[in-house]
């Protein structure tokens, strides 16, 4: 699975990289965010532009979205 890593990235300069990487990319892929609410927020709302989607790895990993299609 590939992976996205925001650790050190700038929160300003989170949409434009996730929005490229979204462009890359196929799901299933991880989007490594710490465990910023702000962060994990500004990723969220990049991915509604693709209607894609995400959950937490892991409720022992909450620091790493796992990102999908949504289903309909």
């Amino acid at each position: 699975m590939k992976q996205l890593d925001l650790h050190g990235i700038l929160h300003r300069n989170v949409e434009k990289i996730v929005i490229d990487f979204v462009h890359r990319h196929d799901t299933p892929f991880k989007i490594i965010t710490g465990n910023s609410q702000a962060m994990k927020d500004i990723v969220l709302s990049a991915l509604c532009h693709f209607s894609l989607d995400a959950h937490e790895e892991s409720s022992y990993n909450k620091g790493a979205l796992i990102v999908f299609e949504k289903r309909e």
